[in-house]
C-alpha cells in the first residue's frame, strides 16, 4: 500500500481572456489568441469545478478517454505548445512598455493546496496570488501537468505497474523542467510574493517524491519476482532517501517557503517513516536467514520504536502505518520465541546494529517541451 498525497493536483485559477488584452496585428494572431483562450478555458472550467460538460460528452470530446486524469492531461498538452508559443513571443519584446501593461493587463491568478493556510482561513476561500510574468502561467500549468500525471500514475497502479513507475518518472521529469529552466528565471524576475508551487525548491521537491513513489512502484514489481530481501531492504531504503533529500529543501524554511503546507511536510515524514520500517523488516529477515537472529531482533526493536514515534495524523496514512507496525510486532515476537526456544543469541543493540544501506535505481524521464510555432504579430 502507498500513501496517497493528491494536494498538489488541487490548483485553483482566474479566468484569462488573451485577445481581450492583447491587441492583435493580423488575423492570424487574433485567431491564435482565441485559441489559447479557449483551451485555457477548458482547463478553468475542469479545476474550478465550473464546467457544465456531462461526463458521456467529455468522454466523447476527449477521443473515448474514460479517465478524467487523461481528460485533463489531453486538455493541457493542447495548451502547452500554444502557451509556449505565447512565451517566446512575449520574451521577444519584454522591454517594451506596452508588452508590460499587456502582461499586467492579464491579472494571472492562481492558488494552490501547498500554501500554509490556517484551516478557519481557507473557509473563506483558497488564497490567490498575482504575479505578471507569463512564466507564473507558464509554470503553474507545468506543475498541474506534473501533478496530473502523478494521479495518473496511481489510478494505473493497480493493473500496470510498469506504466505507473514510468508515469511518475515523467511527472519528476516535468518538475525537474519546472524548477531548472522555467522558475528559476522567474524567480530571479520577480521578488513579489507567489505559491509554493512557484518556487523551484517546491519544484525539485515534488521531483524528488515523484521519484520516491516509481521506486516504490519498482519495489512492489519485484516482489512479484520474489528479490531477495536484502535487496528489498535497500531499496526501501533507498525511497527514504529520496524524501530525506526532499525534506532538507524544506528545512530550514527560506523566505520563499515560509508559507508551506503541513500536510506536505507530515507526508514526506509518513512516507519515509513508513519505508524505513519496511527496510528494517527486510534487513532483519535476510539476518534471519544468515543465521544472525539476536541482530535481527535488534533491528526490529530498533525499527519499531522509531516507527511508533512517528505515526501522522491523516487517518489513511495512520491505517496503513499502523498495519506496518503490527506485522512488524508479530515478526519480532515470532524471532524471540526462536531465539528463546532455539538459538539463545544475545540480542544486539546500539552500535552492534547494522547501518541500514539504500540503493536508489530509478531516475527522471527528462521533459522536452514542444512549442506550437505561429508567428505572433502584435501593435506595439
Amino acid at each position: 500500500m502507498m500513501l496517497h498525497f493528491p494536494d498538489p493536483a488541487k490548483l485553483k485559477t482566474r479566468k484569462i481572456v488573451f485577445e481581450e488584452v492583447f491587441a492583435a496585428l493580423d488575423c492570424g494572431t487574433l485567431e491564435q489568441l482565441k485559441e489559447l483562450s479557449s483551451k485555457r478555458r477548458a482547463i478553468e472550467e475542469t479545476i474550478n469545478a465550473t464546467s457544465s460538460i456531462t461526463e458521456a460528452i467529455a468522454r466523447e470530446m476527449s477521443g473515448g478517454l474514460t479517465s478524467q486524469n487523461e481528460q485533463d492531461l489531453q486538455k493541457l498538452k493542447l495548451y502547452l505548445p500554444l502557451l509556449e508559443n505565447l512565451v517566446f513571443h512575449v520574451d521577444m519584446a519584454s522591454s517594451n512598455t506596452q508588452m508590460v501593461r499587456w502582461i499586467s493587463n492579464l491579472r494571472i491568478q492562481w492558488a494552490g493546496a501547498l500554501t500554509g493556510t490556517l484551516p478557519f482561513l481557507y473557509l473563506m476561500g483558497p488564497k490567490y496570488f498575482q504575479v505578471n510574468d507569463i512564466r507564473f502561467e507558464l509554470g503553474m500549468n507545468l506543475f498541474l501537468y506534473a501533478a496530473i500525471l502523478r494521479e495518473r500514475a496511481l489510478e494505473v497502479m493497480p493493473e500496470d505497474l510498469v506504466l505507473s513507475a514510468t508515469l511518475f518518472r515523467e511527472a519528476a521529469g516535468v518538475y525537474h523542467h519546472l524548477s531548472h529552466d522555467v522558475l528559476s528565471s522567474l524567480q530571479s524576475a520577480n521578488s513579489v510574493q507567489r505559491p509554493p508551487e512557484a518556487t523551484s525548491s517546491v519544484a525539485t521537491v515534488m521531483s524528488l517524491i515523484c521519484l520516491a513513489e516509481a521506486q516504490i512502484v519498482t519495489i512492489m514489481k519485484a516482489e512479484e519476482k520474489r528479490t531477495t530481501a536484502g535487496l528489498l531492504g535497500k531499496l526501501h531504503y533507498g525511497v527514504s532517501e529520496f524524501l530525506d533529500e526532499a525534506a532538507c529543501l524544506l528545512h530550514p524554511r527560506t523566505s520563499e517557503l515560509k508559507d508551506i503546507s503541513a500536510r506536505l511536510l507530515e507526508y514526506i515524514s509518513s512516507c519515509k517513516a513508513l519505508h524505513e520500517l519496511r527496510s528494517q523488516k527486510y534487513l532483519a529477515e535476510e539476518l534471519r536467514v544468515a543465521g544472525q537472529v539476536g541482530v535481527a531482533i535488534g533491528v526490529l526493536y530498533e525499527a519499531l520504536i522509531n516507527a511508533k514515534k512517528r505515526i501522522p495524523g491523516e487517518e489513511s496514512w495512520r491505517d496503513i502505518i499502523k498495519k506496518e507496525i503490527d506485522d512488524a510486532a508479530e515478526a519480532l515476537r515470532k524471532l524471540e520465541n526462536e531465539n528463546e526456544f532455539v538459538w539463545h543469541e544475545k540480542i544486539a543493540s546500539g552500535d552492534e546494529l547494522p547501518l541500514p544501506q539504500g540503493s536508489r535505481i530509478v531516475k527522471i524521464i527528462p521533459y522536452h517541451p514542444t512549442r506550437c510555432e505561429t508567428p505572433l504579430i502584435f501593435k506595439l
